[in-house]
Order: structure tokens, then C-alpha cells, then sequence
């Protein structure tokens, strides 16, 4: 099945709130423990597509000793972001900025660990951001990506479908089909690892609809 591309931002407050509204949570946490098996006991974090901060949030409750910069380039979806963050009382430790992943303000071998999750997909071209994750990331440090994964027909997409957004709306229902479309496949996401030089990165099939590129950081 060929890619379709989606919108790179969801930047409307409905789509916003719909968005965080999805129930996300089992996925999240399984996303937000494996960041700390890979990551560094302390450190900064990097999480490109924050969207609504509900990853960082777990990350922080489970880890105090992380401060992790969170980055959108749709302000609708940080503004919900600050008041989940707000509501969780982690402002000290979580800080959210407008900034497009694929032009990073921040210096060279600056985070100790770069996490994304389902980021990828919304890029017309991922490359340059990985690029930019290579460039910001200590050389050591870990790595921590997770998208969705392109079925190979229509007919496994609308069984995905089904199953995972049985209770959303019709809207939410469309946005998620759009992002399945929208996805790579493994040899796709290998394709750009290696086109990118990020070394170290095992990248696997980790459900029936979710790919993982993982690196834990080096002594």
C-alpha cells in the first residue's frame, strides 16, 4: 500500500483537544518505561512532537532526576500540553517550546537522550529531522523512536481500525486512519536510519501497528 502523506501540523485547538482526549494511556506508559531502560539516570531529554506533554509527564513522575524539553510546532497542541503540565505539577522539571524538529535551536551534543513518539509519520521527508536528532544528540547518548507501522493492504488498516478506535468519534476515527496511511514501513524507517548515519539504532515491529527504533545510551 502506497503512503499518503498527512498534514504536518494538527494545529486547530478542536483537533488539539480530540487528540489528548484519545485513549493513549497503555501506549504512552509502555513508551515512557522503556525510555527509562535506555536512558541515562540523569540527564536532558529531548521529546520531538511533544504533542499534549502526556509522555513527558510519565517519564518525569517515574524519573525526578530528568528535566526533558518538549517541542511542537503546533501551538494548539501546546497549549493543552502546559495545562496537563500544570495539572501535574512537573513545570520545573518539563519545559514545552514552539520548534519545528527539523530545524533544532538548541547546540551540538547537547541532550542526553532524544525521544519521539509518532512524530515520523506527520513528515513529508523525515530525514532532515534525524539529521538534526543526530546532530543535537551526544554521541553516547540514547535514542527512543516510536511511529506507526504502513499495513501492507486496506484490508489490515480497516482491521486495525476497528479494533483500536472502536469508542472515538468519526473525526477522531479519520485522523487515525490518515496517520496509519501516512506511516512507513520497516524497510522504509531502516532505509532512513541508515541514510541519516544513526548508528546503534535497532529498529523492530514492537505491535501490530507500531515500529521502535531504540539505542541505550553508551558508558
Amino acid at each position: 500500500m502506497q503512503r499518503v502523506t498527512e498534514p504536518e501540523v494538527m494545529d486547530s485547538p478542536q483537533e488539539a483537544i480530540e487528540y489528548d482526549a484519545m485513549d493513549f494511556l497503555d501506549v504512552n506508559t509502555a513508551f515512557a518505561e522503556l525510555a527509562l531502560e535506555l536512558g541515562p539516570p540523569q540527564g536532558l531529554i529531548l521529546d520531538a512532537g511533544t504533542g499534549t506533554a502526556r509522555i513527558p509527564i510519565l517519564m518525569c513522575q517515574r524519573r525526578p532526576q530528568w528535566r526533558i524539553i518538549g517541542i511542537d510546532l503546533a501551538q494548539s497542541m501546546l497549549d493543552v500540553g502546559q495545562k496537563n503540565l500544570e495539572q501535574s505539577g512537573l513545570q520545573q522539571q518539563i519545559q514545552l517550546e514552539l520548534v519545528d524538529a527539523k530545524q533544532l535551536p538548541y547546540p551540538d551534543e547537547h541532550f542526553d537522550m532524544v525521544v519521539s513518539n509518532s512524530l515520523i509519520h506527520h513528515l513529508p521527508n523525515p530525514l532532515p529531522f534525524l539529521l538534526e536528532l543526530k546532530r543535537v544528540l551526544k554521541s553516547k547518548g540514547a535514542i527512543l523512536l516510536r511511529d506507526l507501522l504502513r499495513p501492507d493492504s486496506q484490508q489490515s488498516l480497516d482491521a486495525i481500525v476497528e479494533r483500536v478506535v472502536a469508542d472515538c468519534n468519526a473525526h477522531q476515527t479519520q485522523l487515525f486512519r490518515d496517520s496509519l496511511h501516512a506511516a512507513f514501513t520497516l524497510d522504509e524507517v531502516n532505509e532512513l536510519m541508515q541514510q541519516a548515519g544513526l548508528e546503534g539504532v535497532r529498529v523492530y515491529q514492537s505491535s501490530d501497528r507500531h515500529w521502535t527504533g531504540e539505542r541505550s545510551i553508551q558508558p
